[in-house]
């Protein structure tokens, strides 16, 4: 199974997406780029608290993978690469939807405290 997601897509996946509730609400943006999504209303298409909502969409603007404004949190990848592997995320989360899963499911929680220790992150709006 480990063949269904190429090694670039296995990388990008363990360096930005820590859950399942992360990589919906990433592909929920994608979806609707032109739209301004505030926690709540992402919450709710997500069937998650606005707590989760906010901290699931401040870690991707976090990582560059949307921004973050006064009106909400849009879809718009720092760099075209990175909207590549977002697309061919969707691509394989649509063919692949158990490999992905396990791979998030998988991957070590303290993997990402440890990353998060080193990065420098912008102050919101």
């Amino acid at each position: 199974m480990a063949d269904l997601i190429p090694e670039d897509l296995r990388d990008f996946v363990l360096r930005h997406i820590d859950s399942i509730a992360q990589l919906e609400a990433l592909l929920l943006l994608r979806r609707n780029p032109n739209e301004a999504w505030t926690a709540d209303v992402a919450a709710k298409r997500l069937y998650t608290t606005e707590a989760e909502a906010t901290n699931v969409l401040d870690q991707l603007c976090a990582d560059g993978l949307l921004v973050c404004s006064d009106d909400g949190y849009r879809f718009d990848p720092q760099s075209s690469e990175q909207r590549q592997m977002i697309d061919l995320l969707a691509e394989s989360y649509r063919r692949h939807l158990i490999p992905i899963t396990n791979l998030i499911h998988g991957k070590p929680r303290r993997l990402r405290e440890f990353s998060d220790a080193f990065k420098i992150r912008k102050e919101r709006p």
